[in-house]
């Protein structure tokens, strides 16, 4: 056997001749079976394709059993190549069970550490921010998003400084309704953000209209929540098979199928499905593995789940 593949083996292994998504740091990810990454955008860092959300999952307090197995939780996905966690003080005790957590884990600076500023006012979003940085025990944070676009024309102008300051590496806005694509649309044009967060997935593809390639063509990375769309997805298949042609799309699960179809579309950095479970995080973070379905893949994706 060869030790190394021309360029053209490797498109057509990974079906890249039919399909421009998949970056080089994608193809290096895929010959040495890790997790997938893309660029982000403004900085060219190599960011893996499948990240944590934490609404609702990580809101437990002070419950130790909880917290033991959200635990176990995080330490599966830092084995399986995932990095970001993304929370809010929207999302209760999330941010702190988040910081005491990663605190045990070892090089836990592998993670991406992504929250949120949902106030109004200067000095309340101010504090919040520094509030929300010692919850999660960082001194400095990778991204800071205002969250639901919650008084942006304020917070934009600490973003800025604070990323100029070395406060923050990234900063960003997110949304998670259909209603709020024209504001984001707009938003990353006129301001430029690092990152934009919002709700895409299979059943609910508002943002291909316009958003997801205003967001490419500016240079503006994107994060996706609301990937199964509050769980609509899975009533929708319950009891049906999977396609025999998953297989040629490296397709184990439904969920796995619902994050494949959003990680195909070349605009998507990352997608953060949140869960408390060791088997879902797993299971979400093995989308990020094989290879990504082109545009003609996706579709027939479509068509087939249209069929149930």
């Amino acid at each position: 056997m060869k030790h190394q593949m021309d360029r053209r083996e490797v498109l057509k292994l990974t079906g890249l001749a039919a399909a421009t998504v998949i970056t080089i740091p994608t193809l290096f990810a895929f010959q040495k079976n890790l997790m997938m990454k893309r660029k982000i955008a403004s900085s060219g860092e190599l960011l893996p394709i499948v990240g944590l959300g934490t609404w609702q999952t990580f809101d437990v307090d002070k419950n130790v059993e909880q917290r033991v197995q959200l635990l176990e939780v995080l330490k599966e996905m830092k084995s399986l190549g995932g990095t970001m966690i993304d929370s809010s003080p929207m999302y209760g005790s999330s941010e702190e069970v988040v910081g005491d957590l990663c605190q045990s884990i070892k090089n836990n600076d592998h993670f991406f550490y992504a929250t949120k500023v949902w106030t109004h006012g200067k000095a309340a979003g101010v504090e919040q921010m520094k509030a929300s940085m010692r919850k999660m025990q960082r001194d400095t944070m990778d991204l800071m998003q205002i969250h639901n676009l919650t008084d942006w024309k304020t917070h934009i102008k600490t973003l800025r400084d604070w990323k100029s300051e070395g406060k923050i590496k990234y900063f960003g806005f997110t949304h998670y309704t259909n209603d709020s694509h024209d504001l984001l649309a707009k938003l990353i044009t006129q301001e430029r953000p690092d990152f934009v967060q919002f709700n895409y997935s299979i059943n609910e593809r508002h943002a291909e209209k316009r958003l997801l390639d205003i967001a490419k063509d500016s240079g503006t990375s994107v994060i996706i929540n609301r990937p199964y769309d509050g769980g609509n997805l899975f009533r929708k298949i319950k009891g049906k098979e999977l396609p025999d042609w998953c297989t040629e799309l490296n397709i184990e699960s439904w969920g796995q199928y619902f994050l494949k179809y959003i990680l195909g579309h070349e605009a998507v950095n990352c997608v953060i499905p949140g869960t408390s479970k060791v088997k879902h995080v797993k299971d979400n973070m093995r989308a990020g593995y094989g290879r990504l379905p082109n545009e003609k893949e996706r579709l027939k994706m479509l068509r087939h789940l249209e069929t149930l």
